[in-house]
């Protein structure tokens, strides 16, 4: 079973709701074989979210999920609660995409990595994933090593032990990871996380789930038949999806 559920309808708000639209989000997860879809906007998008069309859009064999990616800034806590809490959510997706005021993933800032030392980029990444974890406000971390997109590696600690204590402060928590494909398309031509990590995860037993991170009808579910592939051969055999902001499993097959 695919699952993807990381699809941004509206994108980085270009796009919007309308029934033709969404259509073709859902028509493309269908004939790609994906049976539980999970469409997500950036929160500062969320105003553009036709909830009644989602609601409205009923398919035979499809599992549809309404949820938010919410960019973690610490110190936002209580408006991102605040927020979450007055939206019709089935699950809510944690992420980081700026350190400071720099938006690292940006094509337009991918320069700012060019000044900086790698190994302390990586280390200020990390701690705000670690926040974002103990925070206990979302059900899934998207995209766990985002800050390598563009290639860059760390120098004195690999991504794994940047990234291991995190894992465990995972472990004591109900959220999921993410296994999302749309590093195998960026500069760095790995998933997110990389597959170290994903065994790491498996031995400590954390709950994934997958996602494309698709902008477009056409990147619905693009490269995750590579993530299912890696999946079982780690060992995995089973994938989260939500409803109502309660998870539930669904079998992984190939």
């Amino acid at each position: 079973m695919l699952v993807d559920y990381h699809v941004h309808v509206v994108a980085h708000g270009e796009y919007h709701y309308r029934e033709e639209w969404l259509n073709q989000y859902l028509d493309r997860a269908q004939q790609r074989g994906v049976q539980a879809i999970g469409l997500i906007e950036h929160d500062q998008f969320r105003e553009k979210i036709d909830w009644k069309l989602i609601e409205a859009s009923k398919r035979p064999d499809l599992h549809i999920a309404a949820g938010l990616e919410i960019d973690f800034v610490p110190g936002r806590e209580e408006s991102i609660k605040r927020m979450i809490d007055q939206l019709p959510l089935d699950f809510v997706m944690g992420s980081v995409h700026f350190i400071d005021d720099w938006a690292f993933d940006h094509p337009d800032h991918r320069a700012g990595f060019d000044a900086l030392d790698i190994d302390q980029v990586y280390s200020d990444y990390y701690v705000l994933i670690d926040k974002l974890v103990k925070s206990r406000l979302f059900d899934i971390i998207g995209h766990l090593d985002l800050i390598k997109i563009w290639g860059h590696r760390p120098h004195k600690k690999d991504s794994l032990q940047h990234v291991q204590p995190i894992l465990h402060s995972i472990k004591a928590s109900p959220m999921v990871i993410e296994i999302n494909s749309a590093g195998l398309r960026k500069p760095v031509q790995e998933m997110y996380p990389c597959r170290q990590i994903i065994e790491k995860m498996f031995q400590l037993g954390l709950p994934v789930t997958m996602g494309s991170d698709a902008h477009h009808p056409d990147q619905v579910a693009e490269g995750l038949a590579d993530v299912s592939r890696t999946l079982w051969s780690i060992g995995y055999r089973k994938v989260i999806a939500f409803k109502g902001r309660e998870s539930y499993p669904l079998p992984l097959a190939l």
